[in-house]
């Protein structure tokens, strides 16, 4: 079994344990993992939900003991973008924010333009909470998936910028909220 510091040790909470910050074993679990998920919804009691399958290693860091960050890429709309902008519950920090370079640097094994990044998701981690998962199947890791780099690794800033005006929910969600700013910013690289 592994022991934790006492400033680490969870408390216990009524269906899962309640953490301080994250570091050591939980650290190493949450950067491990080959696939999270996203689920945000805006203020409004009557918006709507978003639950978004994220993937790919590498693409998921813990910046310091409360902040996490990913990587945001071209897809199909810019849901967490708006429901982030609205709502202040993280930050999405686009390719012309000049505080991009910095934490684009916690993502060593993901070059700026690989699969039409666009931002980079920035949220503090409070309150730290887990659950048993006692009834979650064993899962196995097969492969990375390459579609997605394959189908944005040839796009420019410009044909980026093409296909993102193009997508019905990108500028503006469906509820009205801001996504994406477009033009998008430019390339980093």
């Amino acid at each position: 079994m592994l022991r934790q510091s006492k400033e680490t040790r969870p408390s216990s909470v009524p269906g899962g344990k309640t953490y301080e910050r994250v570091e050591g074993r939980l650290r190493t679990f949450i950067e491990a993992q080959p696939v999270f998920f996203t689920a945000t919804a805006p203020l409004s009691a009557d918006g709507t939900v978003s639950l978004s399958p994220k993937g790919l290693r590498g693409f998921f860091v813990v910046l310091d003991e409360l902040t996490v960050a990913y990587l945001d890429f071209t897809g199909s709309t810019a849901e967490t973008i708006a429901h982030l902008r609205e709502n202040g519950r993280g930050e999405t920090v686009f390719r012309d924010d000049p505080r991009f370079p910095e934490p684009l640097a916690r993502f060593p094994d993901v070059g700026p333009t690989v699969h039409g990044l666009r931002a980079i998701v920035v949220v503090t981690a409070e309150p730290l909470r887990d659950t048993c998962g006692h009834a979650v199947p064993f899962m196995a890791y097969a492969a990375e998936r390459d579609l997605h780099a394959r189908r944005f690794a040839r796009e420019d800033d410009a044909s980026l910028d093409a296909y993102s005006s193009k997508k019905k929910y990108v500028a503006t969600r469906l509820d009205g909220l801001l996504g994406l700013p477009l033009p998008l910013p430019p390339s980093p690289a």
